[in-house]
């Protein structure tokens, strides 16, 4: 993929986590061998609960903004150049105010 940043990732399906009606999501598989993969993903305005049930995720947001909260209330922000981790078991809301493109790598667990 020659740029990550306006690739285009296909068609944008309902965001079935979404808390806001008509939020939307897309994923694009670029790579995968066994259990590690990786791709872009985009969502639109909006929120949604998260979780990781049985994968790691390294996640470099690409463009837009917006927070992540986490179960006990600490949030942080994400925008261009964000990098984080959301390991297996992880769970949150997402609130997007600009629409999110992150480059993600996931590792399924045992």
């Amino acid at each position: 993929m020659s740029d990550a940043t306006t690739a285009n990732p296909g068609e944008h399906k309902s965001k079935e986590t979404s808390v806001t009606p008509g939020q939307t999501e897309v994923s694009f598989r670029l790579w995968a061998r066994d259990d590690f993969k990786t791709g872009i993903w985009e969502v639109t305005p909006g929120e949604f609960k998260s979780t990781r049930p049985g994968y790691d995720e390294i996640c470099q947001i690409l463009s837009g903004s917006g927070t992540i909260t986490e179960p006990d209330g600490t949030s942080f922000e994400i925008g261009p150049g964000t990098l984080f981790v959301t390991p297996a078991g992880w769970e949150g809301r997402w609130t997007i105010r600009e629409t999110v493109r992150k480059m993600w790598v996931v590792k399924d667990v045992e």
